[in-house]
């Protein structure tokens, strides 16, 4: 594994990083060889190397060097913020303000605006084998977002193969928060052939939010029985894939469901990826009341570690509020805003079974 180790080094911390200086790495090991690669740049969740069947298998993509992962527009395992996924036009009011922030998504803000925590460098506050925590300071007015914020994020592998992300953030006024990870997911192997939507999936969420042609959710929570986008059972994801219009505006599924009432819980599992050949389940657990199910859409020609990746070559699944939260106030607490003094607390599993 130290052989993996130095050429995750030598591709991500050889050269200079967003601020000119080189990232740096931490490395999370368990009893079982299960490893994970970590990266101060954007806090991110650079590799998870699994030993299925005595060989170690990436299920992450990402991309091949520093050079090209300043370049992506993929998120590759990064934690997105101040508010992942869009805010339409980047405007939403409190009170009697109204905020614009930065907008890079067509005319939408998508995971934090143009410079977003992802291309931050978060400090490495403590980290031992198998537990490594970030933390990051986010100014008042920071891509147009009110308020100090101040976030910190916990990773810890455990040695029952599971990778818990814990979430923490605290803000001096009312804001908008919204973290969450945007790793991709191919438990296939990152080099393998397999597509996202060759893996069946599972996910206990009775409704999803329906978007317009830009991706911004319609404001209506509906029902996934009898669509598409029912995934109570599992089912290859192939299966019932662009078979509709909203599925065809976004070429293939880039939507948020929200999971059944108690579900998300942590504790309960919410969702369950497995791969085609079936030797590799993921489970995911969260406390936060969405998922956005991503299916690799728009990964055409981006550089990865093995080759150029192209479209459903890995899926993400980020646990999250609801898209476009802030212009919402009808969703209640899932709309996404901290109040001052207020406590964000959340926290998120993937465990692998192999």
């Amino acid at each position: 594994m130290s052989d993996y180790f130095s050429q995750l080094e030598e591709a991500m911390a050889s050269a200079p990083s967003f601020d000119g200086m080189p990232a740096r790495l931490v490395h999370l090991t368990n009893a079982n060889g299960m490893s994970v690669s970590l990266m101060d740049i954007g806090a991110t969740w650079l590799s998870c190397v699994l030993p299925v069947k005595g060989k170690p298998r990436e299920v992450l993509l990402r991309s091949p060097d520093m050079c090209e992962h300043m370049k992506q527009g993929a998120y590759f395992g990064s934690i997105v913020g101040r508010y992942a996924n869009r805010i339409a036009k980047g405007q939403f009011t409190i009170g009697d303000h109204t905020y614009q922030v930065g907008v890079n998504n067509g005319s939408n803000s998508l995971h934090g605006g143009l410079i977003g925590f992802d291309k931050r460098r978060w400090v490495i506050e403590s980290q031992q084998h198998n537990r490594a925590i970030f933390v990051l300071h986010s100014a008042d007015g920071d891509q147009g977002y009110p308020g100090n914020l101040d976030i910190k994020v916990c990773y810890t592998l455990t040695d029952d193969n599971a990778l818990h992300i814990d979430y923490y953030a605290e803000a001096d006024q009312i804001t908008p928060v919204n973290l969450t990870n945007h790793a991709y997911f191919n438990l296939a192997g990152e080099n393998s052939d397999a597509k996202s939507i060759d893996h069946c999936l599972h996910m206990d969420a009775d409704r999803y939010l329906p978007t317009s042609d830009d991706l911004i959710p319609t404001g209506e929570l509906r029902a996934v029985a009898g669509t598409s986008f029912d995934f109570t059972q599992s089912k290859v994801i192939g299966r019932d894939f662009l078979s509709d219009d909203d599925q065809n505006m976004a070429g293939g599924y880039d939507h948020a469901f929200i999971f059944a009432d108690g579900k998300n819980d942590g504790k309960e599992t919410v969702v369950t990826l497995i791969s085609p050949s079936k030797d590799v389940v993921m489970k995911v657990k969260t406390t936060k009341p969405a998922i956005q199910f991503y299916s690799g859409n728009f990964l055409a020609e981006t550089p990865g570690a093995s080759r150029l990746y192209q479209r459903y070559d890995g899926l993400a699944l980020e646990t999250q509020y609801f898209p476009d939260g802030p212009n919402h106030p009808e969703w209640g607490k899932n709309n996404g805003l901290l109040n001052c003094g207020e406590h964000y607390q959340h926290q998120t599993t993937y465990l692998f079974e192999f």
